[in-house]
């Protein structure tokens, strides 16, 4: 009896010593922080059309072997007016860097009487268990055209109906079926709720337990409208790709004191943690400064600036060594092959001399260095 008593402890010292290695070894393992970089760019991976004004891009790779890429375009001569004449098309390609091919319009107008009947825009499309999502801002309105040669205005009643949809197709090539509501609305019965006026601009993931993340842009209604504010970004999660998504209290990618400091996040997971890329807005001596800059996540729901938080000043350089400055370089969607990032495509645009925003998508090489 004594003996057995003895081997009874000395059982239990070691599943003690057992666990205790086991614990160990867990805390010591680290998530591997990235550092983003871009690469130089080609010529050929500028996307652009002489009659359209173009605006970002988001790509996928289909079962015939083509990367297909769905933009957001309107035409030049009415102006900056892609809050009401955007729609998103399709185009396709033989590389994930271009030259692309225009093939068709993916979500047109289908009528004011519909959610997103007058508009669709920043697209982001992702495969989910064998079925091709594509995530947009879509709304409804009068279609008046509010812009002044040199000057961008916003048509106020698209603006603020913009909601957040999804369209479903067996193949990028479609057809895609779009729904008679929102896959992520208002919250209507709080006008002090953070989404209150509008919601925009998905950005869609799948997490490490299946479920499907969302970073959404959100205005309320606790400023002045027509404009309201302030400007945040909210997260949701639902157990399907289509929904019901469940909203989350707290605005992400913040700044104290700041009312608009960021937008356009592209978010991903991989190596143990949520990434995101996401478009900064900075304001110094009352002027608007942008960058693309790196947050990551243990969980999706709250976000922390990455270790390397600062990724481009929007400068990108060409193959042939020279480089440019761009005004505008947002609108980041990773693209994915075989588990690894390897481009960023981004809007970015210039100016003519007659004061004439020419804007377009650009693939980028991306350069990404992973540090325990």
């Amino acid at each position: 009896m004594k003996y057995y008593s003895v081997l009874i402890v000395f059982l239990a010292f070691l599943s003690a010593c057992s666990g205790k290695k086991e614990t160990s070894e867990k805390s010591t393992k680290k998530i591997e922080n990235y550092k983003i970089e871009l690469g130089k760019v080609s010529k050929k991976s500028i996307f652009e059309n002489d009659t359209m004004s173009i605006w970002g891009g988001s790509l996928v790779k289909g079962e015939d072997d083509l990367y297909h890429m769905f933009y957001a375009k309107w035409p030049k001569n009415i102006g900056w007016e892609w809050v009401n004449y955007s729609i998103i098309s399709h185009a396709v390609s033989d590389s994930p860097f271009g030259p692309f091919t225009h093939k068709d319009d993916a979500l047109p107008d289908r009528g004011p009487q519909f959610w997103d009947g007058s508009t669709t825009h920043n697209p982001t499309v992702h495969k989910f268990n064998g079925k091709y999502y594509l995530y947009y801002m879509g709304n409804t309105g009068n279609k008046k055209i509010v812009s002044v040669p040199g000057k961008a205005k916003i048509n106020w009643v698209h603006r603020n109906n913009q909601r957040i949809g999804v369209a479903v197709a067996d193949s990028p090539n479609g057809p895609w079926k779009r729904f008679d509501k929102p896959v992520l609305d208002i919250t209507k019965n709080d006008s002090l709720a953070h989404d209150a006026l509008m919601t925009s601009n998905p950005s869609v993931c799948q997490m490490a337990d299946g479920k499907i993340l969302m970073v959404y842009k959100a205005v309320g209604k606790k400023r002045k409208l027509p404009a309201g504010g302030p400007v945040v970004h909210m997260v949701a999660i639902a157990d399907s790709p289509t929904g019901p998504f469940k909203k989350y209290p707290d605005p992400v990618f913040t700044f104290d004191g700041e009312t608009f400091p960021a937008e356009d996040p592209y978010i991903w997971y991989q190596d143990g943690k949520y990434r995101a890329i996401v478009k900064r807005i900075k304001h110094v001596n009352k002027k608007r400064l942008f960058s693309l800059v790196h947050y990551d996540s243990n969980d999706g729901i709250h976000w922390s600036q990455g270790k390397y938080f600062e990724i481009s000043d929007r400068t990108v350089t060409w193959q042939d060594g020279s480089s440019y400055k761009f005004d505008h370089l947002e609108r980041p969607q990773v693209f994915i092959e075989n588990g690894k990032p390897i481009a960023l495509l981004c809007a970015a645009d210039s100016i003519d001399v007659n004061n004439v925003r020419h804007s377009f998508n650009l693939q980028i090489p991306l350069i990404i260095t992973k540090e325990k």
